[in-house]
């Protein structure tokens, strides 16, 4: 796939390749993304698309096909997790491309939002990453496609608050068994703290937000996370964004970022 792809994209002069080639060697590279070895899905097919999205070397018609075939992969429940996470990650890119030269109409713009709320509230896979397979990373490619999403000044309030609640739902996972270790918390935090440089949300928005994140449920309140395994794991799930919001927050000089700095405070003096 390197022989046939990557060349493509290689341009010494600007006229050796056409878009043509480089329209048929993405999309051949998005059904490498579940690809068992890290070196193709990763260091290939992501990081030349990656590279090639950013280069804005790509027709608008080639980022169209290519929203559509990741969108598809992403949505199928039959697909593997590491199929579906990679096609979230490289979504990013793709949502990158329309926020900085908008070519996505509204309702397709919706289209991605609901699809990458679903993606994220539904992950149930939590591998991060083994030296086997390489990263999975499901929630921290979730994040990564809610960020780009929040960027883009063409998202709306309502659609921040889909994301919001997407993120919410991820910064404690569904399952119990669950302690972050490989920066999930982070990735999280940086999409709620682009959210937040947008300044569209009041203090009470935040407030109410960081209510349903500090919320101890299923167990009876915080000091009782002292008393199991998963206790203790939620614990630190919460803790670990929460502390990551608050080191961004209490240095930064943007305004909405700020904002968040009181409800953060509040919140981690309620989960001990």
């Amino acid at each position: 796939m390197l022989a046939i792809a990557a060349p493509s994209f290689a341009q010494p002069c600007p006229d050796v390749r056409s878009a043509s080639d480089r329209h048929a060697s993405a999309l051949l590279l998005v059904k490498c993304l579940g690809d068992p070895d890290p070196k193709v899905r990763d260091a290939l097919a992501f990081e030349v698309l990656s590279s090639v999205m950013r280069s804005g070397v790509l027709e608008q018609r080639t980022l169209s096909e290519l929203k559509a075939a990741l969108l598809e992969q992403m949505r199928r429940r039959d697909s593997s997790a590491i199929l579906r996470s990679f096609s979230a990650l490289t979504l990013s890119e793709v949502a990158r491309t329309d926020r900085l030269k908008p070519w996505m109409t509204a309702a397709e713009r919706q289209e991605l939002i609901d699809a990458a709320a679903g993606f994220l509230g539904g992950i149930s896979d939590y591998r991060a990453f083994s030296n086997q397979e390489g990263f999975v990373h499901a929630v921290a490619h979730g994040a990564d496609l809610a960020l780009q999403l929040a960027l883009n000044p063409a998202v709306a309030k309502p659609q921040l608050d889909a994301l919001l609640i997407a993120i919410s739902s991820q910064i404690a996972p569904g399952d119990p068994s669950v302690a972050y270790w490989a920066g999930e918390p982070d990735r999280l935090a940086r999409a709620v703290l682009f959210i937040a440089q947008r300044n569209v949300h009041t203090d009470a928005d935040w407030k109410a937000w960081f209510q349903t994140v500090m919320k101890p449920n299923p167990l009876p309140s915080w000091d009782a996370a002292f008393t199991s395994e998963n206790g203790i794991r939620k614990r630190h799930n919460v803790r670990a964004f929460l502390l990551s919001v608050f080191a961004t927050a209490i240095t930064s000089e943007d305004a909405g970022i700020k904002q968040l700095t009181g409800p953060v405070q509040e919140s981690l003096k309620q989960v001990p």
